[in-house]
């Protein structure tokens, strides 16, 4: 899942990382390590800093009080002397986490790289944007297919939601070959999340000028909420009054999930395909060690209807159905809606010869 992985953390807000929906993962930039003891000193050294960083940039300071004290207690264990080996030390971690919240960004890492150093503990270094820079610019903002299907339905797929900056370009490439399509299948699948201000971007196409609530993060460093709304103006024809259909996988993640759920919850668009990873708080990865960080996550998404997420439950599909077959049978449900509506007898036994063929498989 490399093309939704590399966009963790590099987008700053004021002093308050904007961190984007993604999983927990950044591209290892550094020097190999060498063989060398892997003391229980120091890796008490790295669990009380893992303590530290989680007291102060947890979203839920109750959750990371309680992390504290298990892990403390763990220290002291049998176990925890014997974990010499750096992977299953980070296993175990990780268990440890696990066991006392369901927060599928919350995730201590091991690199057999250096880490590279950062100016601050959540942000990127310049050798990690650099690298994500280039990138982004080489994958086209992971945009991968765009296409017209037949019956007139408009059809695109992308892995991840970069920056507006980023997304802006190729968002409006394809919504402009797509602007005449009859409906329109949004392919997220693949897609692990990343900017919510790329998310912003993408769900501003189908709504109109007016700008409609999408989302809130509440971010626990500076304790304020930031509200995204649709925008007022985008650089290519809006898709409104049309059917939408999206398309999601349990490798649907984060930043992807949020754009689905906000299109299910503002009843824009009909989701399909199967619950989705379970991602909702947004962080970044905070340096622990030359081997060892954690994606912390410091905020959580509020849904201006439901005023909640879909952290631990993932995106509840409206038709669930397997992956794989998703993107036929969305066509199916688009072309009985077409036909329906269809008041040209010729364009309609085209319609109609066209969804004969997807039942045939």
């Amino acid at each position: 899942m490399i093309t939704s992985l590399v966009v963790a953390s590099l987008t700053i807000l004021g002093n308050q990382s904007k961190v984007p929906h993604v999983p927990p993962a950044l591209p290892v930039i550094a020097v190999a390590q060498q063989e060398r003891e892997f003391s229980a000193s120091e890796r008490e050294q790295i669990i009380r800093e893992l303590i530290k960083q989680m007291n102060a940039r947890y979203v839920m300071p109750d959750i990371a009080k309680k992390i504290e004290s298990e892990l403390t207690k763990w220290m002291k264990s049998d176990e925890f002397k014997s974990l010499n080996e750096p992977i299953v030390f980070a296993t175990k971690v990780n268990e440890v986490l696990k066991v006392n919240v369901t927060d599928a960004h919350l995730r201590f890492r091991y690199s057999p790289n250096v880490l590279p150093e950062r100016r601050e503990a959540g942000e990127p270094s310049q050798a990690e944007i650099d690298q994500v820079t280039n990138w982004v610019r080489r994958q086209n903002a992971t945009f991968r297919k765009v296409e017209r299907l037949e019956g007139n339905i408009g059809y695109f797929a992308f892995d991840s939601f970069q920056s507006p900056e980023d997304i802006s370009r190729p968002m409006a490439a394809a919504m402009n070959f797509l602007a005449n399509t009859d409906a329109m299948i949004i392919d997220l699948r693949q897609n692990g999340g990343g900017d919510p201000s790329g998310v912003q971007v993408v769900c501003s196409y189908f709504f109109d000028e007016k700008p409609v609530h999408l989302n809130s993060i509440y971010f626990r460093p500076t304790d304020e909420t930031h509200e995204f709304w649709t925008l007022e103006k985008v650089d290519a024809p809006r898709f409104l009054d049309k059917p939408v259909y999206v398309l999601v996988s349990k490798r649907t993640g984060s930043g992807a999930e949020e754009c689905s759920y906000n299109l299910q919850q503002l009843k824009r668009a009909t989701i399909i395909g199967e619950p989705t990873w379970g991602g909702a708080n947004p962080g970044g990865s905070v340096r622990l060690h030359d081997h060892f960080s954690c994606f912390i996550p410091v905020g959580r998404a509020i849904n201006p209807i439901t005023k909640t997420n879909w952290e631990g439950s993932g995106v509840i599909p409206d038709i669930k159905c397997d992956p794989a077959k998703s993107l036929e049978q969305a066509q199916v449900l688009i072309l009985k809606e077409l036909i329906a509506k269809e008041k040209d007898d010729n364009y309609k036994s085209a319609l109609e010869a066209r969804l004969k063929t997807l039942a045939q498989g």
